[in-house]
């Protein structure tokens, strides 16, 4: 990593091991997870044994500190194993706990984030419902609270990251009247009465399970309800700028990956007598594709120092999660154009990264709402 004024030697050094552990625990396997569509259960404790799920939490808890900086080097060192799927798989913690940390009880922290964080089991994040998705707003799964005190659920989420491995669920239902002021959040564990999974089919994301969940009459005792009732929103709400970078820094790494990838092929590749790499057209796709990846890694960079200086430039998070994303679409593109039909053979790193360019534009917020929500905090 070339000198910047964001990573410390700690920072650094960080990067180095979770490099080290990417290339010799991930990398050499994910073309076999993704035929699989799954990767083994055992790589969550693997990835724990080295901190990568601990970012954003503390050391009480089994954290390693709460760090924009440290996000990004874990996102961008799954990143590059090529891999969409394996990176939201490992970390799908990272939306669905620290709702859990900031606003749930004692008991929560004390007994479901350190068996989270160490690998032991898994949590998964359930807010998108098959009505709507970036409208959080108006989701319709109801939580009902009866005679005792306790919730009964009803409704159904979908497009949830781990959902078929999941041992704790982070739910958002509706406990209230329409709109934001009626959202509760739940912590439910995934043994419950009442709930049940069905597996999706996906254009990426292969190897990451990804569930539809469904809650008839399922009952959450009131001790799982996290933070206050109808509150619900602004926890949402505030979970996703760190989100929303840890987006950021997966599709500049993914970018960065196509651009290596690229470079290595065409100074192999002959074409007409000559390597690939001395036609001029090719060196500026390269050089094109470079760019927009360092312009936009800058950018995020400098929103990291801000979240971790207190600031919330939710706005400015939007923009460069639509820069990062049409980044990362360019650079799959032209990789692909350089690899020619070699690109669109099954089992091609860059194959894979042009099926994973859209989840990256819809997750976390699409790029349409992403600049809605731009215009609006620029007053438009």
């Amino acid at each position: 990593m070339a000198s910047s004024p964001f990573y410390t030697d700690e920072h650094l050094e960080f990067r180095t091991v979770l490099d080290r552990f990417v290339a010799k625990e991930i990398t050499p396997f994910v073309h076999e997870w993704d035929e699989a569509e799954e990767f083994p259960r055992e790589l969550y404790n693997k990835a724990a044994d080295v901190g990568i799920l601990g970012a954003g939490f503390p050391e009480e808890y089994g954290g390693i500190g709460t760090d924009a900086f440290l996000r990004i080097i874990i996102h961008q060192a799954l990143a590059r194993a090529g891999s969409g799927g394996v990176s939201a798989g490992v970390i799908s913690s990272y939306i669905s706990m620290p709702v859990v940390y900031h606003q749930g009880a004692e008991w929560m922290r004390q007994e479901v984030l350190p068996k989270v964080l160490s690998g032991e089991q898994v949590s998964a994040l359930a807010i998108t419902e098959p009505s709507g998705g970036s409208d959080v707003a108006a989701l319709q799964t109801t939580a009902i609270k009866i005679a005792n005190g306790d919730y009964v659920l009803n409704g159904s989420k979908t497009f949830i990251t781990s959902g078929m491995r999941a041992n704790w669920f982070t739910v958002a239902a509706r406990t209230g009247g329409p709109g934001r002021g009626g959202l509760s959040v739940f912590l439910v564990p995934g043994e419950s009465v009442g709930l049940t999974r069905t597996p999706l089919k996906k254009m990426g994301w292969w190897s990451s399970d990804t569930a539809t969940l469904y809650f008839d009459d399922c009952v959450v005792p009131a001790q799982n309800l996290i933070g206050t009732e109808n509150n619900g929103w602004e926890y949402i709400m505030g979970n996703f700028n760190f989100e929303r970078i840890d987006l950021i820094a997966q599709s500049l790494a993914f970018s960065q990956l196509c651009i290596d990838e690229s470079i290595a092929y065409a100074k192999e590749r002959m074409t007409f007598g000559k390597p690939l790499i001395s036609n001029q057209v090719i060196r500026h796709k390269i050089v094109d594709m470079s760019r927009k990846v360092n312009s936009c890694q800058a950018w995020m960079e400098l929103l990291a120092y801000r979240l971790n200086a207190g600031e919330k430039p939710a706005g400015e998070i939007a923009q460069c999660k639509v820069e990062a994303t049409t980044t990362f679409e360019y650079c799959a593109r032209e990789a692909v154009q350089i690899f020619g039909g070699a690109g669109y053979l099954r089992g091609a790193t860059v194959e894979r990264l042009y099926r994973e360019v859209r989840v990256q534009a819809i997750g976390g917020g699409s790029e349409e709402v992403m600049r809605d929500l731009a215009a609006k905090q620029l007053g438009l």
